[in-house]
């Protein structure tokens, strides 16, 4: 071990997690065996902070969480720093969605997912539908069990703080083209996108991500950048990649993300890559 970190990032699909979003008690157990050892261990994901728990034990004991790619911050189930889109935007984004037939679930900064009822028919028709082979088997399970019993379906939207909204489409050619169409609204209005596969879209405040959740927990840590290991497998790991002192890729991480790093790992996250790797690593603290 050349490089002796005092906090590691950990990102949770398609690296902590395996492919059916599970996590395993051979990467619990060892992550718990090195905050023992005094470094800080964080989860940053794209994920929202109930999300977290659908695949992480309710009792899990980190020092940190960074969920919806940065929008919200906690420390001991506290929000240590957090950010809000506009309901307004989030009402443009519905609508824009809505005439591309684009899934999505808008994520409130506490509660649980939502979409509006008129929406309901043609995104539950699009789960429903075969998975198409080139969207991931733990993404489609995600939006099947999104659809099933998790997202609140509403009349109107309510008026509250909202972190972020997940948008997914299976057909690769329709999701780019709204991508665009995105884009272009951000000539009008400031925000941020974030993908993680072919397949989704996420949007959030402008200027927040990974990195920025990072910095507020390492400050709040008095730990440096340069002390600390992330691993990641997706390009909304970028920010994060760049910003930490020691970033390591996932065997299956993509390309982007594999030319950032200083390592790889040798089994992908359905082989438990996280758990090999940081027992090899820390062999000899553990």
């Amino acid at each position: 071990m050349t490089f002796s970190p005092k906090a590691i990032c950990l990102d949770m699909d398609g690296t902590l997690l395996n492919n059916h979003n599970q996590l395993t008690q051979n990467t619990l157990d060892t992550i718990q065996k090195i905050r023992k050892t005094g470094i800080s261990v964080f989860i940053v994901t794209g994920r929202s902070y109930n999300e977290v728990f659908d695949s992480a034990p309710n009792n899990l004991e980190l020092d940190g969480f960074v969920t919806a790619n940065g929008m919200i911050t906690y420390v001991d189930g506290e929000k240590l720093l957090e950010h809000s889109l506009s309901t307004d935007l989030v009402d443009k984004v519905i609508q824009s969605a809505r005439s591309y037939q684009i899934y999505y679930e808008v994520h409130p900064n506490d509660g649980e997912r939502l979409s509006l009822t008129e929406d309901q028919a043609y995104m539950e028709s699009m789960i429903s539908a075969e998975k198409p082979d080139e969207v991931g088997i733990n993404e489609w399970l995600e939006r099947q069990a999104a659809i099933e019993h998790e997202i609140r379906w509403h009349a109107t939207l309510p008026e509250q703080k909202y972190a972020k909204i997940f948008c997914f489409s299976n057909d690769h050619d329709k999701m780019q083209a709204w991508i665009k169409e995105l884009e272009n609204m951000k000539q009008e209005t400031n925000f941020t996108t974030s993908s993680s596969s072919h397949h989704n879209v996420e949007v959030m405040v402008e200027g927040v991500n990974k990195a920025t959740g990072i910095e507020a927990l390492l400050k709040h840590y008095q730990i440096s950048s340069a002390d600390t290991m992330a691993i990641g497998d997706s390009n909304n790991d970028i920010p994060m990649m760049k910003y930490v002192g020691y970033p390591v890729g996932m065997v299956n991480a993509t390309d982007q993300i594999k030319s950032l790093v200083k390592e790889i790992t040798e089994f992908t996250n359905d082989k438990e890559g996280v758990y090999h790797y940081l027992e090899h690593y820390f062999k000899h603290k553990l």
